[in-house]
């Protein structure tokens, strides 16, 4: 064809123009463009059809491969493994490496009707040995202590007859079982030592009882701890209450020594902000304080104050223990008062130092014929600051108490940032009549914290178990009933 003819001479005139230029012979400028034309042309050329049959087929690859593996790894489980398990079934290797025969291989094909199990024969060592070969083989003197005391015990056989573990409640007893130097007589030695309560591991508080704990415990027995002599004068011209204190007598020993390092705290109650504090005087218990220290307060409000004085004994590496409390009130009823008085009184055991943690008033109402017990907090005064900014964030919790279980609680709102709220909230439980005997309340004043838990500042206990002052008020309610009944109660730490 013509057309085709023409175009042919075309590229071999451009095929001879481009050789001639790559070779020099012709010099212009299009040369470099026949030159790179044609080298265009020379490359080969990859259509979109040819690079997704490429990915496809690594795909396919990579497919093949992982069902591959997959296929190895199922085959493996299905295969190998079962056929191992039944090449090393018939032996087994004891602790020295040698194989030695299964004890027993037992195939049940269905049994229409539950067979028991043969029964363990036990007569002998020698038959017992039979069994199983699992375990090294049991000394020969094992065996004669187990023949001499009757009793045989091997916990090979236990393993192999799959007995129940035997019907105690000590872990060790079911140990001594798989012992072969167990005995009868070592059993019972074991159950008498747990009926004793001798078990191991369990402390004795009584060896760790410190000589000073024991001293507290006559103290309390004996009803005070010593004795405090001081002084007592008002100013009428500078209203202030001037105390003295002189010396204490016969205090209890704190220490290992036999001696106690003694030092008294002043507070004039209910302010607990100002506090007076004598020197320590070490290794005594006579100590000769001759200590003088000023209350201002206004001779008006002297019967509603009380002096309290605490003793402790210094400690310089721990928390200083108490050794008692005196606590003077109704001043106007002294002697010779308000000139100086001189007074003596008796140092009174507490537990705890108390006389840091405030007041609570609450009402209490009963009304019999509903069988409602309302308990009413009115405020607080005076409370242990429990925040580093000095303050605290107090609520009341009351729990209903019945033969020391708790039956219910309530609780009021929290007052921020005082140590001195004002609640005014009434919490009500139903109390039958009949009842109302044997239950209590146990009040708790709270510290609200907003990360971490709730502290406890202090508590107080209202019923026929409590204290004086909480069986008093608890009295003196179903003394008379539907008529609300208010005292401030002391609010001591939890015991």
């Amino acid at each position: 064809m013509p057309g085709d003819k023409d175009d042919e001479i075309c590229q071999k005139a451009l095929e001879l123009l481009s050789d001639l230029c790559s070779k020099g012979e012709v010099h212009n400028e299009h040369c470099l463009d026949f030159i790179y034309y044609f080298r265009d042309l020379a490359r080969p050329r990859y259509t979109d059809s040819d690079i997704s049959v490429s990915l496809l087929s690594l795909v396919v690859t990579a497919c093949g491969l992982a069902l591959f593996g997959v296929s190895l790894f199922v085959s493996w489980k299905l295969c190998w493994i079962p056929w191992r398990e039944r090449v090393l079934s018939p032996t087994t290797k004891d602790a020295h490496g040698e194989p030695t025969p299964v004890a027993s291989v037992v195939s049940v094909e269905a049994p229409e009707t539950p067979v028991s199990p043969p029964p363990v024969v036990m007569a002998t060592p020698e038959a017992a040995m039979k069994i199983s070969h699992t375990s090294p083989d049991i000394p020969l003197d094992a065996q004669t202590k187990s023949r001499e005391n009757g009793v045989l015990t091997n916990p090979r056989m236990q393993r192999q007859t799959n007995e129940p573990p035997p019907p105690s409640g000590s872990i060790r007893r079911h140990m001594n079982l798989s012992n072969p130097d167990f005995n009868v007589a070592q059993f019972q030695r074991q159950d008498s030592l747990t009926g004793m309560g001798l078990g191991l591991g369990r402390l004795k508080p009584e060896l760790y009882k410190q000589r000073s704990l024991e001293g507290e415990e006559g103290s309390r027995r004996g009803g005070g701890c010593g004795r405090l002599h001081f002084i007592l004068k008002f100013d009428c011209d500078q209203e202030q209450l001037i105390v003295k204190i002189h010396k204490a007598e016969q205090l209890p020993a704190k220490d290992f020594s036999g001696t106690s390092d003694p030092y008294v705290k002043i507070y004039l109650l209910p302010d607990r902000q100002t506090k007076h504090q004598t020197k320590v005087h070490r290794k005594t218990l006579n100590p000769v304080f001759d200590e003088v220290f000023l209350f201002p307060v206004a001779y008006s409000e002297l019967p509603t104050r009380k002096l309290h004085f605490s003793v402790y004994d210094f400690d310089r590496f721990s928390r200083h223990d108490i050794i008692g409390q005196v606590v003077v009130d109704n001043f106007l009823d002294l002697a010779d008062f308000p000139r100086e008085t001189k007074l003596c009184r008796d140092i009174q055991y507490v537990s705890s130092d108390n006389v840091d943690l405030g007041d609570l008033m609450l009402s209490l109402c009963y009304l019999p014929t509903a069988g409602r017990l309302t308990i009413t907090m009115i405020k607080a005064r005076n409370l242990k600051a429990m925040d580093i900014t000095g303050a605290s964030d107090p609520y009341v919790k009351v729990s209903l108490m019945f033969d020391g279980r708790r039956l219910k609680k309530r609780k009021t709102s929290t007052k921020r940032n005082t140590l001195n709220p004002v609640y005014n909230e009434a919490i009500v439980f139903d109390v039958p009549p009949e009842n109302i005997e044997q239950i209590s309340l146990l009040i708790a004043v709270m510290d609200y914290d907003r990360v971490g838990h709730n502290e406890v500042i202090g508590v107080c206990r209202v019923g026929n178990d409590a204290d004086s002052l909480g069986r008093d008020h608890w009295s003196e309610m179903l003394t008379c009933p539907r008529k609300p009944v208010a005292h401030w109660h002391p609010i001591v730490e939890v015991r």
